[in-house]
Parts: structure tokens; C-alpha cells; sequence
């Protein structure tokens, strides 16, 4: 199988790219490199450029008549700067995605697997969220997130496009091999965040919020190793047409995360356990666009796809703090 993976240079896209070939399956890449490092990209087939030049797209597609599906990654994720930046969020994550997305019915691509996020959600009580629940997008990040998930449930209903969407939960840890993982200088997820006050590149860790409806204030998550999350893609991606045939439907939402909800505080204690010291902490307020949080009913990702997390949370954290020493040698900074 040959698979399209736009924003395929980044984080979890470079990581999934590596778990399609190492299920036998060959990414081809789509990526602007605004951030993704193209170290990240290694010998894959390489396409830079934007998700919206319909003509790199028809190129990509005249060379790769082959392909089977598209993993849609690409887009602006970083909350407090969407809030910042609304515009650039909107035009880069929803405008250009309607392109995208309009391009590949055309060629006749009509398998999307698309990034979303559970950021949707709206505070529940127990916080344990079905794809079912209430939404509630809390940041415009959220909100282009929920446009394309209503864009594509409507593409899909009117044309023979076919989608599914996989609403992530927080996707924490690194490539198994170290070949990839968290390449901004300083990152705004608390997993990296904890990394540069546990090895001195910041004076102190920040629990942003301590007065959440949680168990001890701090917000709740579902930390999600990301090979896992990146096995889900090939998962999904191999029994596309099964999904969708079970569900009777022309497209589907899927959770992907572990089934457990972990407060920012008791991620601390988890760190610290697997890091083997204390970090220096601080208190503040939420960030702009923060929500309280939630942790996914993974029912549906079990019944339709047959994937179930594998990775332990100290998994993850292992292989975060593994990264950190190695990837100077992959981007040649700390």
C-alpha cells in the first residue's frame, strides 16, 4: 500500500510515516517544512510544498498512481498561539484543507484519514469522553479541528470521498529508535515543558491551572505514546474500507488514546519516578484557549479496528527523556 502523508516532516507525522513502513507500506511526503525538520524526512519519497497547490498535488498523483490513501496531518497546532493568530489558523488548517481535500476527489484519491483532535470536547462530568459527547471547542486550534471534521462528514455524504477521522488525545514520547520526536527549541506540550525544567533549560515546570473540577485541580488528559498513536494510522489506513463498511456509512470518528485520565500533577509524579529526581515547579494560571481536559472511551477504536494502546505512560516519558539527549545529533540543537 502506498500511502499520501501530508505534514509527514513533523513530529507524529514522520513517526507514522516510519510505523507504514515498517508494516510494509511506503509513505510518500507532503510537507512546506514551515516546521517539520527535514531532517525528519530521512529517504522517503519527498514532496515539498503546500497541501493547497493543486498542481504539486496532480504531480504527486501522476507519479504515484498507486496511491491508496491520505493521511492528512498537516496543520498549525500549537493552542495559545491560534488564540494569538486566528487568521493564519484558519486560512492554513481549514482553507487550505477545503483545497486539499477538493483536489483529491478529483483524482479520484478518495480515502482521507484525517488528524483531529480531543481538545472538542466539552467538560464532562467523570471526563470520560465517547465520540458521542458534547463538543465544545475552546481555542480557534479547536475550532478548525471541528470545521473539517463537519467539512468532511459533508464531502463525504455528497461525493465519493470517504473518511475517517481520528480525534487524538495527547500524543506524548518519541520514535522507538530515537530517529524523531519533539523538534521545537522550546515546546509548549507539558511533556516537553517537563523535560526543560528537568534538565535545567528552564528555571521551573508550570502547572498552568490548580482550580480545574479534576481530582486535584490540575487538568486531566489521556497521554498517548506516540507509536502507538502512529500504529493506529496503519491500522486504520489497512482496514479503511472495513471501518466504514461496519459503521454503514460514508465516513466515521474514532478516539485514539489509552482509556485513562491522568492529571497534570500526577504526571509530574510519574516523570519524576522515571527521571529519578524532582523538577523545580510553578503554579499559574490556565493558558489562553486551555481546557479542563478528558481521557477517550476507546470502545470504538477496539470494536472497528481491532487497537488498543500497548505503551505505558512511563514509556513514553523513557523515551521523551531519551530524545532529549540524542536529538541534538538529529537537528543539531538541544
Amino acid at each position: 500500500m502506498k500511502v499520501l502523508v501530508t505534514g509527514g516532516a513533523g513530529y507524529i507525522g514522520s513517526i507514522t510515516a516510519k510505523a507504514l513502513e515498517e508494516a510494509g507500506h511506503v509513505p510518500v511526503i507532503l510537507d512546506s517544512l514551515l516546521s517539520g525538520p527535514l531532517a525528519f524526512v530521512k529517504d522517503r519519497i519527498f514532496y515539498e510544498g503546500d497541501i493547497a497547490d493543486r498542481a504539486l498535488l496532480r504531480r504527486i498523483a501522476e507519479e504515484h498512481p498507486d496511491l491508496d490513501a491520505t493521511i492528512h496531518m498537516a496543520a498549525r497546532i500549537v493552542v495559545p498561539e491560534s488564540v494569538e493568530k486566528p487568521y493564519e489558523y484558519y486560512r492554513d488548517n481549514v482553507a487550505k484543507s477545503l483545497e486539499l481535500f477538493d483536489e483529491l476527489t478529483a483524482l479520484g484519491l478518495h480515502r482521507v484519514l484525517f488528524s483531529s483532535s480531543a481538545s472538542l470536547y466539552a467538560t464532562k462530568d467523570g471526563f470520560e469522553v465517547t465520540e458521542d459527547d458534547a463538543l465544545d471547542p475552546p481555542s480557534p486550534y479547536a475550532r478548525t479541528k471541528r470545521m473539517m471534521e463537519q467539512v468532511l462528514t459533508d464531502l463525504a455524504a455528497a461525493s465519493d470521498l470517504r473518511a475517517i477521522v481520528l480525534r487524538y488525545f495527547n500524543p506524548i514520547g518519541s520514535d522507538p529508535d530515537l530517529e524523531s520526536g519533539i523538534y521545537v527549541k522550546e515546546p509548549s506540550h507539558v511533556l516537553g515543558q517537563l523535560v526543560l525544567a528537568a534538565r535545567g533549560q528552564k528555571d521551573a515546570f508550570t502547572i498552568t491551572g490548580t482550580e480545574h473540577p479534576t481530582r486535584d485541580g490540575t487538568g486531566i488528559r489521556d497521554y498517548v505514546h506516540v507509536w502507538d498513536l502512529a500504529r493506529a494510522h496503519v491500522r486504520a489506513v489497512e482496514r479503511f474500507d472495513d471501518v466504514l463498511a461496519e459503521v454503514d456509512a460514508p465516513s466515521t470518528i474514532i478516539n485514539i488514546g489509552t482509556g485513562e485520565g491522568v492529571t497534570v500533577r500526577e504526571l509530574v509524579a510519574a516523570f519524576e519516578r522515571v527521571f529519578g529526581g524532582e523538577v523545580p515547579l510553578a503554579e499559574g494560571p490556565p493558558r489562553p484557549g486551555d481546557a479542563v481536559g478528558a481521557f477517550a472511551n476507546v470502545d470504538r477504536a477496539a470494536r472497528l479496528m481491532d487497537w488498543r494502546s500497548e505503551l505505558s505512560i512511563d514509556d513514553a516519558i523513557a523515551s521523551a527523556l531519551a530524545w532529549a539527549e540524542r536529538r541534538h545529533e538529529v537537528l543539531g540543537y538541544e
